[in-house]
């Protein structure tokens, strides 16, 4: 029996509360020939296509986000509350992603030779593609999230089926347009409404060759259980708590200016986003004080405007979950120093101190404007809090000792550590963490490594 369409996708204008238009959620027929129509796509796009065929095809996608690039950032302020200005600087860089695997396609495709240490003859690897790719994305980068997916899975022949987050469906239909205006063959790039039940049985489908899923800690944790009863490739991007240590600082104006721009980033919706300040015994009380300063000074506001520094968090759900967070914080012994206000989705930038591990905020991740600092008296003791974490996504150390600083950066458990620099992500570096926050990586080289069948070749 074909399931009736339904409307879980809706954009709901998280700054007013207006429902601007809602998408019907595809029937369980509509999902079937989806899949077929992706699986024929992708046998044409990786044996009718060269790698430079598929570059040119990317590389047009990365210049009509360019050209489109105030109609897409509108799209996601309305969707999820990005500021305009930084939903500009998504498009922009969701486009630099376009634009890397374009240039460089030829290079990381390119048959791999290996050296024989017997026998006569030659080997190599070839890479290829594996086939139809599921990739489910979260809310809160909607172009980036879905360029560092499909870009590098495309340039080795992969089709894509791409389920977007409920709230983001006129941003997933608006990428889907681009890649038709560009070029690609129908199938291989297909846009799906599905909902959560109906991407089990995708997952399971055996023409679905991988998943990939950027989101919470509770939905990797389903997907990878699927994906394992069905002998899936899955790579898992999570949830994080991010440590920010900071052991020594001429400048700790600079140290703290670099903690505020880092931590109210998207309204602190970030995965990699320092969430945990750690903060050596003699610069703590002049730290709080500063980043309690600072953080006073943004203000949330109108996201269209390109004066505000905040918007809202991305629905009602997101600010409720972190108004009870904070609210049962403090009632477990921590200090609100300043901030915790609510009004509507808007949150006020908020700074708690005092978290101790019988505290449940201790070892969860808080996703929105909120910082939370601790006091140490060595470095041992700041690593040992660093990795008393389930997460383990990525990393920050503050101080101008360079041999300290590497030291530390080597004792944390985590996918990335980031030295004396905040926002510094680019498309040639991986991105990816440990243990609860997942596994494998996207970008640069590495993600153009993981959905690829590594061929070995054996010449006599």
């Amino acid at each position: 029996m074909t399931q009736a369409p339904s409307t879980a996708y809706a954009v709901v204008n998280p700054a007013t509360g207006e429902v601007v238009k809602g998408y019907p959620t595809a029937s369980d027929d509509e999902l079937g020939s989806a899949i077929g129509k992706a699986e024929a796509g992708q046998r044409k796009w990786s044996t009718s296509t060269t790698v430079q065929d598929r570059a040119a095809l990317l590389r047009r996608v990365g210049e009509l986000h360019v050209e489109h690039r105030e109609r897409l950032a509108n799209i996601i302020v309305r969707e999820m509350g990005k500021t305009i200005e930084r939903a500009l600087g998504e498009v922009d860089f969701s486009a630099g992603i376009y634009r890397y695997y374009a240039d460089n396609a030829a290079e990381l495709t390119a048959d791999e030779p290996i050296k024989l240490l017997g026998g006569q003859g030659s080997a190599f690897i070839r890479r290829s593609a594996l086939g139809v790719l599921l990739g489910i994305m979260p809310w809160n980068y909607p172009y980036y999230q879905v360029a560092r997916f499909a870009a590098p899975n495309l340039m080795v022949g992969n089709a894509v089926l791409l389920k977007h987050a409920p709230q983001c469906p006129e941003s997933a239909a608006a990428i889907e347009e681009l890649f038709h205006e560009a070029g690609f063959p129908d199938g291989a790039y297909v846009n799906i409404y599905a909902t959560n039940e109906q991407i089990e049985s995708v997952i399971a489908d055996p023409r679905v060759r991988g998943v990939s899923l950027t989101g919470s800690e509770r939905a990797g944790a389903a997907v990878a259980e699927i994906a394992g009863r069905n002998l899936k490739k899955v790579v898992l991007e999570l949830g994080g708590s991010d440590p920010f240590i900071v052991l020594g600082a001429n400048d700790l104006d600079k140290v703290v200016e670099a903690a505020v721009d880092a931590r109210l980033y998207n309204a602190g919706q970030s995965c990699n986003a320092p969430k945990r300040f750690i903060v050596i015994d003699e610069l703590y009380e002049p730290f709080v004080e500063k980043l309690a300063a600072a953080l006073t000074a943004v203000k949330a506001g109108d996201p269209t405007s390109f004066d505000t520094a905040m918007g809202p968090l991305s629905s009602a759900a997101a600010t409720e979950r972190l108004d009870r967070q904070v609210k049962r914080a403090v009632a477990q012994g921590a200090t609100l120093v300043m901030g915790g206000e609510r009004d509507g989705n808007f949150f006020s930038p908020t700074l708690l101190t005092g978290i101790t591990p019988d505290n449940d905020t201790y070892y969860e991740e808080l996703f929105g404007p909120v910082a939370v600092v601790y006091r140490v008296s060595s470095e041992d003791e700041a690593v040992e809090l660093a990795n008393d974490t389930p997460y383990g996504l990525g990393s920050f150390v503050m101080t101008d000792d360079q041999a300290q600083a590497l030291r530390v950066a080597d004792r944390i458990d985590a996918g990335m550590v980031y030295i004396n620099v905040v926002g510094a992500d680019a498309v040639e570096l991986p991105f990816g963490g440990v243990k609860r926050s997942g596994f494998g990586r996207e970008l640069g080289r590495y993600g153009a490594d993981e959905f690829v069948n590594k061929k070995l070749f054996r010449i006599g």
